[in-house]
Protein backbone atom coordinates (compact mmCIF):
# COMPACT_ATOMS: atom_id res chain seq x y z
CA UNK A 1 0.00 0.00 0.00
CA UNK A 2 1.29 3.27 -1.32
CA UNK A 3 0.83 7.00 -0.34
CA UNK A 4 2.15 10.02 -2.71
CA UNK A 5 3.87 12.45 -0.43
CA UNK A 6 5.15 14.47 -3.22
CA UNK A 7 8.58 15.99 -3.79
CA UNK A 8 9.81 15.65 -0.69
CA UNK A 9 10.02 11.91 1.00
CA UNK A 10 8.41 11.68 4.78
CA UNK A 11 10.47 10.16 7.27
CA UNK A 12 7.92 7.67 8.81
CA UNK A 13 7.19 8.20 12.76
CA UNK A 14 4.61 4.83 12.59
CA UNK A 15 6.44 2.35 11.37
CA UNK A 16 6.04 2.61 7.14
CA UNK A 17 8.93 2.76 5.22
CA UNK A 18 10.01 5.91 2.56
CA UNK A 19 10.76 5.13 -0.95
CA UNK A 20 10.55 6.48 -4.47
CA UNK A 21 7.02 6.56 -5.85
CA UNK A 22 8.31 6.86 -9.40
CA UNK A 23 11.05 8.97 -11.38
CA UNK A 24 9.44 10.86 -14.09
CA UNK A 25 11.68 12.50 -17.33
CA UNK A 26 14.65 14.60 -16.07
CA UNK A 27 14.22 18.35 -15.95
CA UNK A 28 10.24 17.86 -15.44
CA UNK A 29 8.24 19.61 -12.43
CA UNK A 30 8.16 17.14 -9.57
CA UNK A 31 10.42 14.57 -11.76
CA UNK A 32 10.77 12.44 -8.75
CA UNK A 33 7.60 11.46 -6.08
CA UNK A 34 8.19 9.87 -3.50
CA UNK A 35 6.21 7.59 -1.16
CA UNK A 36 5.18 6.08 2.60
CA UNK A 37 5.01 2.57 1.50
CA UNK A 38 3.26 -0.35 4.48
CA UNK A 39 4.48 -3.68 3.20
CA UNK A 40 1.93 -6.54 4.49
CA UNK A 41 3.77 -9.82 3.95
CA UNK A 42 0.35 -11.90 3.57
CA UNK A 43 -2.55 -10.55 1.52
CA UNK A 44 -3.52 -12.12 -1.38
CA UNK A 45 -1.03 -15.29 -0.26
CA UNK A 46 -3.35 -15.80 2.46
CA UNK A 47 -6.01 -17.04 -0.68
CA UNK A 48 -3.40 -19.03 -2.27
CA UNK A 49 -2.96 -21.05 1.27
CA UNK A 50 -6.56 -21.81 1.67
CA UNK A 51 -6.25 -23.28 -2.15
CA UNK A 52 -2.98 -24.85 -1.68
CA UNK A 53 -2.27 -25.59 2.02
CA UNK A 54 -5.95 -25.82 3.54
CA UNK A 55 -7.49 -27.52 -0.05
CA UNK A 56 -10.63 -25.95 0.57
CA UNK A 57 -11.15 -23.98 -2.33
CA UNK A 58 -10.18 -24.93 -6.04
CA UNK A 59 -9.08 -21.94 -7.56
CA UNK A 60 -8.71 -18.75 -5.60
CA UNK A 61 -11.75 -16.62 -7.09
CA UNK A 62 -13.90 -19.32 -5.32
CA UNK A 63 -13.39 -17.83 -1.99
CA UNK A 64 -16.09 -14.86 -2.80
CA UNK A 65 -18.72 -17.20 -3.28
CA UNK A 66 -18.12 -19.37 -0.43
CA UNK A 67 -17.12 -16.42 2.22
CA UNK A 68 -20.38 -14.56 1.22
CA UNK A 69 -22.44 -17.94 2.56
CA UNK A 70 -22.55 -16.72 5.49
CA UNK A 71 -23.09 -13.62 7.08
CA UNK A 72 -20.27 -13.15 9.40
CA UNK A 73 -16.96 -14.73 10.53
CA UNK A 74 -18.80 -16.16 13.80
CA UNK A 75 -15.94 -14.79 15.96
CA UNK A 76 -13.46 -16.44 13.96
CA UNK A 77 -10.13 -14.30 12.77
CA UNK A 78 -7.20 -15.29 10.84
CA UNK A 79 -3.53 -13.65 11.55
CA UNK A 80 -1.83 -15.09 8.53
CA UNK A 81 1.71 -14.03 10.49
CA UNK A 82 2.78 -17.41 8.29
CA UNK A 83 6.62 -15.14 7.62
CA UNK A 84 5.94 -12.78 11.04
CA UNK A 85 4.53 -9.93 10.67
CA UNK A 86 5.19 -6.63 8.57
CA UNK A 87 3.58 -2.90 8.83
CA UNK A 88 3.12 -2.08 11.13
CA UNK A 89 3.59 -4.17 14.12
CA UNK A 90 7.01 -5.46 12.37
CA UNK A 91 7.06 -8.85 14.14
CA UNK A 92 9.53 -11.57 12.63
CA UNK A 93 8.62 -13.53 15.89
CA UNK A 94 5.03 -13.56 14.90
CA UNK A 95 2.87 -16.80 13.56
CA UNK A 96 -0.58 -17.59 12.07
CA UNK A 97 -3.21 -18.05 14.40
CA UNK A 98 -6.73 -18.97 13.68
CA UNK A 99 -8.87 -18.20 16.66
CA UNK A 100 -12.32 -18.09 17.99
CA UNK A 101 -13.35 -21.32 16.04
CA UNK A 102 -16.28 -23.66 17.72
CA UNK A 103 -18.04 -26.75 16.79
CA UNK A 104 -20.26 -24.41 14.55
CA UNK A 105 -16.90 -23.20 12.70
CA UNK A 106 -17.44 -23.96 8.77
CA UNK A 107 -14.45 -23.47 5.89
CA UNK A 108 -17.01 -20.56 4.87
CA UNK A 109 -16.29 -18.93 8.09
CA UNK A 110 -12.72 -19.43 8.24
CA UNK A 111 -12.96 -18.03 4.42
CA UNK A 112 -14.49 -15.16 5.46
CA UNK A 113 -12.18 -14.29 7.86
CA UNK A 114 -9.51 -14.56 5.47
CA UNK A 115 -10.89 -11.94 3.68
CA UNK A 116 -11.58 -10.12 6.45
CA UNK A 117 -7.78 -10.51 7.89
CA UNK A 118 -6.34 -8.93 4.64
CA UNK A 119 -8.59 -5.59 5.29
CA UNK A 120 -7.65 -5.59 8.78
CA UNK A 121 -4.62 -5.18 7.61
CA UNK A 122 -4.63 -2.44 5.35
CA UNK A 123 -6.79 -0.90 7.84
CA UNK A 124 -3.88 -0.66 10.16
CA UNK A 125 -1.40 0.49 7.92
CA UNK A 126 -4.17 3.32 6.48
CA UNK A 127 -4.21 3.84 9.98
CA UNK A 128 -0.43 4.53 10.09
CA UNK A 129 -0.38 6.52 6.98
CA UNK A 130 -3.27 9.03 8.27
CA UNK A 131 -1.38 9.47 11.57
CA UNK A 132 2.23 10.25 9.40
CA UNK A 133 0.60 12.48 7.04
CA UNK A 134 -1.50 14.17 9.56
CA UNK A 135 -4.69 14.23 7.46
CA UNK A 136 -7.65 12.55 7.34
CA UNK A 137 -7.89 10.25 4.54
CA UNK A 138 -11.11 10.29 2.21
CA UNK A 139 -10.60 7.11 0.35
CA UNK A 140 -8.49 3.83 -0.77
CA UNK A 141 -8.19 3.74 -4.30
CA UNK A 142 -7.27 -0.31 -5.21
CA UNK A 143 -5.77 -2.56 -7.77
CA UNK A 144 -4.30 -5.61 -8.17
CA UNK A 145 -5.98 -8.98 -8.70
CA UNK A 146 -7.81 -8.98 -5.43
CA UNK A 147 -9.36 -6.30 -6.36
CA UNK A 148 -12.17 -7.81 -8.43
CA UNK A 149 -13.76 -9.65 -5.06
CA UNK A 150 -16.11 -7.42 -4.74
CA UNK A 151 -17.07 -8.89 -1.05
CA UNK A 152 -13.57 -8.24 -0.37
CA UNK A 153 -13.84 -4.60 -1.32
CA UNK A 154 -17.01 -4.03 0.67
CA UNK A 155 -15.19 -5.36 3.37
CA UNK A 156 -12.47 -3.49 3.05
CA UNK A 157 -14.53 -0.05 3.14
CA UNK A 158 -16.40 -1.57 6.26
CA UNK A 159 -13.16 -1.88 7.58
CA UNK A 160 -11.37 1.55 6.82
CA UNK A 161 -14.45 3.56 7.41
CA UNK A 162 -14.25 5.20 3.95
CA UNK A 163 -15.23 4.69 0.49
CA UNK A 164 -13.13 1.98 -1.38
CA UNK A 165 -12.43 3.31 -5.34
CA UNK A 166 -11.56 0.64 -8.02
CA UNK A 167 -10.36 1.68 -11.40
CA UNK A 168 -11.93 0.60 -14.50
CA UNK A 169 -8.32 -1.06 -15.46
CA UNK A 170 -6.97 -3.14 -12.41
CA UNK A 171 -3.33 -3.74 -13.25
CA UNK A 172 -1.76 0.19 -12.54
CA UNK A 173 1.81 -1.09 -12.07
CA UNK A 174 2.12 -1.83 -15.81
CA UNK A 175 0.01 0.78 -16.20
CA UNK A 176 1.82 3.55 -14.87
CA UNK A 177 5.30 2.10 -16.10
CA UNK A 178 3.53 2.95 -19.45
CA UNK A 179 2.80 6.41 -18.74
CA UNK A 180 6.50 7.50 -17.97
CA UNK A 181 7.70 5.70 -21.06
CA UNK A 182 4.70 7.93 -22.66
CA UNK A 183 6.27 11.21 -20.85
CA UNK A 184 9.81 10.42 -21.84
CA UNK A 185 9.09 10.21 -25.23
CA UNK A 186 7.05 13.24 -25.81
CA UNK A 187 3.68 11.11 -26.20
CA UNK A 188 1.78 12.85 -23.62
CA UNK A 189 3.37 16.25 -22.41
CA UNK A 190 2.12 16.70 -18.91
CA UNK A 191 1.03 14.41 -16.01
CA UNK A 192 -2.26 16.18 -16.03
CA UNK A 193 -3.30 14.74 -19.21
CA UNK A 194 -2.04 11.15 -17.84
CA UNK A 195 -4.59 12.28 -14.61
CA UNK A 196 -7.58 13.00 -16.91
CA UNK A 197 -7.45 9.31 -18.36
CA UNK A 198 -8.58 7.68 -15.03
CA UNK A 199 -11.62 5.81 -14.71
CA UNK A 200 -13.25 4.42 -11.70
CA UNK A 201 -14.78 1.08 -12.47
CA UNK A 202 -16.88 0.72 -8.87
CA UNK A 203 -17.12 2.63 -5.63
CA UNK A 204 -17.63 0.50 -2.69
CA UNK A 205 -19.08 2.89 0.41
CA UNK A 206 -18.60 1.56 4.14
CA UNK A 207 -21.90 -0.01 5.62
CA UNK A 208 -21.39 -0.52 8.96
CA UNK A 209 -21.34 1.89 12.07
CA UNK A 210 -18.53 3.59 13.37
CA UNK A 211 -19.33 1.88 16.25
CA UNK A 212 -19.04 -1.83 14.36
CA UNK A 213 -16.07 -0.95 12.78
CA UNK A 214 -14.25 0.33 16.00
CA UNK A 215 -15.29 -3.06 17.72
CA UNK A 216 -13.86 -5.22 14.86
CA UNK A 217 -10.40 -3.35 15.02
CA UNK A 218 -10.01 -4.03 18.22
CA UNK A 219 -11.16 -7.38 18.10
CA UNK A 220 -8.40 -7.53 14.83
CA UNK A 221 -5.79 -6.53 17.47
CA UNK A 222 -6.89 -8.51 20.33
CA UNK A 223 -6.21 -11.51 17.42
CA UNK A 224 -2.94 -9.58 16.22
CA UNK A 225 -1.28 -9.82 19.78
CA UNK A 226 -1.88 -13.60 20.20
CA UNK A 227 0.31 -14.29 17.52
CA UNK A 228 2.94 -12.07 18.71
CA UNK A 229 6.34 -13.49 19.68
CA UNK A 230 5.62 -17.26 19.07
CA UNK A 231 8.46 -18.47 16.81
CA UNK A 232 11.69 -19.57 18.88
CA UNK A 233 15.45 -19.09 17.68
Amino acid sequence: MLMNTGAVPVQSQNKLLTTVAWQGPQGAAHATAYALEGSVFMAGATVQWLRDGLQIIDKASDIEALAASVPNTGDVYLVPAFAGLGAPDWDGQARGVLIGMTRGTTRAHIARAALEAIAWQVADVFQAMAKDSGMALTELRVDGGASQNNLLMQLQADALGVPVVRSKITETTALGAAYLAGLATGFWTSAHQITSQWAQDRRFEPRISEVQRKAGLARWRQAVARSRDWAQD
